[in-house]
């Protein structure tokens, strides 16, 4: 989306929840409301301090600025629930801050896991706007989910179907794989009400944006909006196609140098390489490691893989793989253990296939990138985004559909990679109409563009105003 000139100087505070695949994409956000001319303020854990630095080091400091507050500690092992009832602490403080600031933000935008930030928002007489890195699919399952939770879940059977009426095409889904996190509420647990009502909340807010576009989603958005009840749904992205300069360090520094990744990547021909990455918070276990390890080999594909959560269910990730496997496959093989310049190496033209776990970020990247995904979900709103992939786009390859626990047979995912890398496949030629098609709707008088430019205007004519 192109600068636009405009420079009413309206001031949002930006809310992400604090995790990186959360922060990333309102970043992202930020980045273009920058370059429309407003200023922000951005919410942020010390912890998170270092995602912010890319975007502060090549922007104005009148333009950005951050509101640095602790989340309380929740005990070890604690349900999400209680993690995001620990947020709602900041209330108060978030409270003191704008009355003492001399030009307070018109507009607060927080994440969907944020709700309770709705309530907040009516209290200081501002606009609430949900922010949603997942796309308007996710939105409705969540929406669907949370709203009849006790009747899905009140039987046994994990692979009874659910029937989402509220999604066009009435898709149906086994229980198990539908949004994990609902699986663990509980009727009358005060965290777990709290996070229903949070979730629910959502469609009550003033507005909501979604890092999506309408030639990935567009069915769904007109979705949203019915359920919302208006037309203050704007669907901008994928957000991460104008990320400037230092989009190398996109999330953080790799652990790899930037540099010694794209020289490996320029030795190989183009479409040759598939990208192996499982996200940030995906944990896979020993036996899962070896298989897709012994598949890699076998297949002889080349390939560069990220084993960037760190950890494994069952021990270290980095002990998993060794130097003799490293130094067999070192010709066509390339393992990062920590974090990757992913997006630089998905627009790297020697990669041709994602393997991916199917978390939001990535199914944007992949789609931006004009590769064949291979799909492989953990949990959360994987299964669904899969699927949706799958099913609805047409453009995915199932590799591994068991979730966390479930180990591939190597022999059959040998295959899929040997087969995605060479021949002629369906799923590319749609992959690439609709990376076309997204890549278009980003660009000046595309899809995306045109609801950016509204959101803007929008948040220029807010003024604070008592509910």
């Amino acid at each position: 989306m192109e600068f636009s000139g405009e420079n009413n100087g309206a001031h949002v505070l930006l809310f992400p929840y604090p995790t990186s695949g959360h922060i990333i994409p309102l970043l992202d956000l930020a980045n273009h409301l920058i370059n429309h001319g407003l200023k922000l303020t951005i919410l942020v854990t010390p912890l998170n301090l270092p995602l912010i630095e890319p975007i502060q080091a090549i922007h104005p400091s009148n333009s950005i600025q951050t509101l640095i507050l602790s989340v309380p500690e929740t005990p070890p092992r604690s349900n999400f629930a209680k993690k995001v009832r620990a947020t709602s602490k900041l209330h108060d403080p978030i409270i003191d801050w704008f009355r003492t600031h001399p030009s307070p933000p018109v507009a607060i935008i927080s994440d969907f896991f944020l709700g309770w930030t709705l309530q907040l928002a009516r209290q200081l007489g501002v606009r609430r706007f949900a922010f949603w890195p997942s796309g308007a699919f996710t939105c409705l399952v969540m929406s669907y989910t949370w709203s009849n939770v006790e009747e899905i879940f009140s039987k046994t059977d994990e692979n009874a179907l659910v029937t989402f009426c509220n999604i066009p095409n009435t898709p149906e889904y086994p229980r198990r794989q539908v949004c994990t996190l609902s699986s663990q509420y509980r009727k009358g647990d005060s965290d777990w009400e709290f996070f229903r009502e949070g979730l629910l909340d959502n469609d009550k807010s003033w507005g909501a944006l979604f890092n999506t576009s309408r030639e990935i989603e567009g069915l769904y958005i007109d979705q949203v909006k019915k359920e919302m009840g208006n037309d203050r749904v704007w669907a901008v992205g994928p957000l991460l196609n104008v990320v400037g300069p230092g989009y190398s360090q996109r999330g953080g520094l790799s652990a790899m140098p930037h540099g010694k990744v794209m020289t490996w990547l320029d030795g190989k021909v183009d479409d040759s390489v598939v990208y192996v990455c499982f996200g940030s918070r995906s944990t896979l276990t020993r036996q899962q490691i070896d298989a897709l390890a012994t598949a890699l080999e076998r297949s002889g594909v080349n390939f560069v893989w990220c084993l960037r959560g760190g950890h494994m269910m069952d021990g270290n990730e980095e002990d998993a793989i060794t130097k003799e496997y490293e130094n067999q496959v070192a010709n066509r093989g390339l393992i990062i253990k920590g974090w990757a310049p992913q997006v630089a190496i998905l627009k790297h033209q020697a990669v041709g296939v994602f393997l991916t776990h199917c978390g939001w970020n990535s199914v944007l990247e992949g789609i931006s990138s004009n590769v064949l995904m291979l799909t492989w979900p953990m949990d959360a709103d994987q299964f669904t985004s899969a699927e949706f992939l799958f099913n609805e786009l047409k453009v995915g390859i199932k590799a591994c559909e068991g979730g966390s626990q479930v180990v591939p047979d190597s022999i059959k995912l040998t295959q899929i990679l040997c087969d995605s890398i060479s021949g002629a496949r369906p799923q590319k030629e749609r992959m690439r109409k609709l990376h076309d098609g997204v890549l278009k709707a980003v660009q000046d008088g595309g899809s995306s563009s045109r609801d950016f430019h509204a959101f803007v205007k929008q948040l220029s004519q807010l003024q604070s105003v008592v509910f």
